[in-house]
């Protein structure tokens, strides 16, 4: 089975909001679901920074 497109992980998502749901709550949601694959991918790439990294970089 391959994995959904694009266009069916956004209309997965519009079904999933309320009928009231206005653009701005859409985009945001479209947005949110942009920024997860770009951090998947980056994650299979390996392009990840250790935790203690993290830390070591913002105790300067």
């Amino acid at each position: 089975m391959t994995a959904p497109t694009v266009k069916q992980r956004v209309i997965d998502a519009l079904e999933q909001l309320p009928a009231d749901a206005s653009f701005e709550d859409v985009m945001e949601r479209i947005y949110f679901l942009s920024k997860v694959q770009r951090g998947l991918e980056q994650l299979d790439r390996g392009e990840v920074v250790e935790h203690d990294e993290v830390k070591r970089r913002f105790l300067k």
